[in-house]
């Protein structure tokens, strides 16, 4: 029996109550001048090898293409397990990211121990499916080897302010993990402002997810400063909330070493350095690898 979701005394959606605690309330233009003043006065501070060793250490090698090949995932998994040797004084990414289709294959071929094997699952990109597949797809995606998995915010009942939905598809998808990291996308340029961003941030992390990430990379508008700064934000305050700690991944057209500092600073200035290891802090990019090598080995 589905859990009642109305205060039999006072009538109150618990979601809706849950939601009440925060400043959902977002004044765009502040957030706009706060990020611009961050830019401005910290980015350069960050811009050093250590902070760039860090980013490709936090990185999730993402290759979500509707071309992908067996051949060209094994090629990627390899060139990993060449990468220690390659360039020994640079760490690891933290993960790479593909769709199930080929969790196994990376599983069975990946031998480096800590690299994660996160899978999309839930009907990525859309999320425009049955609650049963999407929890189908992450069982299969975990018993083919997947040790994280992320999955989309269904936006349609967003919009519809069903969040009891939201909450329990979320929740489901969560069982299914068996423990396994949760990372909910929230495509946050498919949100009207950034109110919208900030409440299905307070949203996904309430209905259990232990990241909140940007984007799919599937749409037009990926991550911005301003979308991940309001997110920094909410995770900030429902860890002080409820003394849980959050992941954020910024993911969607990060296409320069700078963008990935600039949320790195951003990252830095609202959460602090609690967060700045690769366990709380990921880059999703199928194009930053190459960049940071280029410029690490460039300085060496």
């Amino acid at each position: 029996m589905k859990e009642e979701t109305k205060d039999s005394a006072l009538g109150i959606d618990k979601y809706k109550q849950t939601l009440s605690k925060y400043a959902l309330d977002v004044d765009t233009e502040k957030v706009r001048e706060a990020v611009q003043n961050i830019i401005r006065e910290k980015v350069l501070e960050n811009d050093t090898p250590d902070v760039k060793k860090f980013l490709l250490g936090s990185i999730e090698h993402t290759s979500l293409h509707v071309t992908d090949t067996e051949e060209e995932i094994l090629s990627i998994v390899e060139r990993l397990n060449k990468f220690g040797n390659t360039y020994p004084t640079l760490p690891h990414v933290a993960a790479i990211c593909v769709y199930p289709r080929f969790t196994h294959l990376v599983s069975q071929s990946l031998e480096v121990d800590n690299i994660e094997i996160t899978t999309v699952c839930g009907g990525f990109p859309a999320a425009q499916t049955f609650a049963e597949i999407k929890v189908a797809e992450t069982a299969l995606a975990v018993a083919d080897g997947s040790t994280e998995i992320d999955t989309v915010l269904p936006l349609g009942m967003f919009l519809s302010e069903d969040y009891e939905g939201i909450a329990d598809e979320i929740a489901e998808i969560k069982d299914a993990c068996a423990g396994r990291p949760l990372k909910v996308i929230l495509e946050t340029g498919c949100l009207k402002n950034l109110s919208q961003v900030k409440e299905a941030a307070i949203l996904a992390m309430y209905s259990g997810a232990d990241y909140i990430k940007t984007s799919t990379g599937k749409e037009k508008i990926g991550a911005t400063p301003e979308a991940v700064y309001v997110m920094c934000q909410a995770i900030r305050d429902y860890y002080e909330e409820t003394g849980i700690q959050i992941g954020i991944k910024p993911a969607g057209g990060i296409n320069s070493v700078m963008d990935a500092i600039v949320y790195y600073t951003i990252v830095k200035e609202i959460l602090g350095e609690k967060w700045l290891t690769n366990k709380w802090f990921r880059i999703g990019t199928s194009r930053l690898t190459d960049l940071l090598i280029n410029e690490l080995t460039a300085s060496c």
